[in-house]
């Protein structure tokens, strides 16, 4: 079985065991109240979801199984060389609820490469696309056509107890996460270099051989890639990408299927695209102001012209967030620590000290911070991956590690399908009225 697999089950039996302990002697507890601008409003601040692998805190930030990002930082295993953490090691926290051992991230690190062939059709399926399709399509399509390989669906139409889905479950998810950076990288080389493509090299880590296959040998960018998959990995259950892939995963669609409709959320302009959008309006900004490092006066000019005009300023403001996000910190760090001097991110950070006092005296917007994507994008182009289109595909590959380490504990709890209900905007008037009483529980 694997002894990563066989430790999950020994930690799912156990958090089972307390599930229904709970929902039996506290099920009638009311968790909160829920208002009719919730309702309409995207359901914000509702609590409705259990997502055991990262709680989102709106002052302290995002902290995995109760670390902090400066936490994982320290404490997880790094490359031989190297000081940004593993990936692996993040994943292994998610799903088993401890700090890996060196041991841990490097039996990770082997069954990926291991499980990381991808069928020939599939490639095929991405190559049937124009090459004008954007990379997140491609990517996409590379997902589903991989479905075919499902463990879950296949043992699923032979017939399988349910308190065996969590196995297959596992197994799609080890599978499809070792082939991601694949998929993924295959989708780079087509579409921005002329279709020269990279074999992966079984002798580097997950997030290495990803640089690798990209086509990119610096150390740098090599650690660059293990901050940013640890860092864009989950982000609790409520976020469009982790939500729809529960959605969906709670119907008993296999994990290729989940995670698909995920990144189609993730390929929304709200969500993951907001990185591309970012580097975007840096750029333009950069050369209407006439090349350069603009001043702060340049910068605070253009920014009041940008929100004059009824836009916003893109990597700025968090639905959860009230401060600074501390993905946005780990990546000013890292550049102050290998590219101090790039022209890019000395903006990326005049736009910091910029922003967030004009969004403050406007006294409409919650959080002036910087969310993640506000420094993404400088850090890249940096070393050269300047195609910005491809940026969401990167910040996907990342987000498998949280949402299928989630989907596999959906799995072993058995979670429900889910179902709200709705209703429709006259019964709120009717509510709203007396006519109609609250829905019945």
């Amino acid at each position: 079985m694997g002894y990563i697999k066989e430790k999950f089950k020994v930690k799912a039996d156990e958090l089972n065991i307390e599930v229904k302990d709970l929902v039996k002697n506290h099920g009638t507890k009311k968790i909160e109240d829920v208002t009719l601008a919730q309702v309409y409003q995207g359901m914000r601040g509702i609590t409705g979801l259990v997502t055991e692998t990262s709680l989102l805190d709106a002052n302290e930030g995002i902290r995995f199984r109760g670390y902090s990002i400066p936490e994982l930082r320290e404490h997880l295993p790094k490359a031989p060389g190297g000081a940004e953490p593993l990936p692996e090691g993040l994943f292994y926290l998610m799903l088993i609820g401890e700090l890996p051992t060196e041991a841990d991230v490097q039996y990770l690190s082997s069954m990926w490469g291991r499980r990381s062939h991808v069928p020939n059709h599939v490639f095929d399926a991405i190559e049937a696309l124009p090459i004008t399709a954007h990379p997140m399509t491609m990517f996409n399509v590379g997902i589903m056509a991989l479905q075919t390989e499902s463990s879950f669906a296949q043992a699923y139409s032979e017939g399988i107890n349910k308190k065996d889905y969590w196995s297959y479950t596992y197994e799609d998810t080890m599978n499809l996460i070792a082939r991601l950076p694949r998929i993924a990288a295959y989708v780079y080389r087509r579409k921005y270099k002329g279709g020269q493509h990279i074999q992966p090299n079984g002798m580097l880590d997950w997030a290495g051989n990803f640089a690798h296959m990209l086509g990119y040998s610096d150390e740098g960018f090599k650690e660059l890639m293990r901050l940013y998959m640890v860092i864009h990995a989950d982000h609790e259950g409520g976020n469009v990408s982790a939500h729809t892939t529960h959605l969906v995963g709670s119907a008993l669609s296999d994990a290729y299927l989940s995670f698909a409709a995920g990144m189609n959320g993730l390929a929304g302009p709200l969500h993951g695209l907001a990185n591309q959008e970012v580097i975007k309006w840096i750029l333009q900004m950069r050369e209407e102001l006439g090349g350069g490092v603009p001043t702060k006066e340049q910068i605070e000019s253009y920014v009041r012209k940008t929100l004059a005009d009824g836009k916003v300023v893109p990597g700025y403001g968090h639905a959860v967030l009230r401060k600074t996000d501390p993905r946005f910190t780990a990546q000013m760090e890292f550049a102050k620590k290998h590219l101090p001097n790039d022209e890019l991110v000395k903006i990326v950070w005049q736009v910091y000290e910029t922003v967030p006092p004009i969004l403050q005296d406007l006294g409409k917007v919650k959080n002036p911070w910087p969310n993640v994507d506000a420094h993404s994008g400088a850090l890249l182009v940096h070393y050269g991956l300047v195609e910005y289109e491809f940026y969401t595909v990167l910040f996907g590959v990342s987000r498998a590690l949280g949402v299928l380490a989630s989907l596999c504990w959906d799995r072993a709890l058995g979670l429900s399908l889910e179902r709200p209900k709705s209703v429709t905007t006259e019964w709120m008037k009717q509510f709203v009225e007396g006519k109609v009483d609250a829905i019945a529980e």
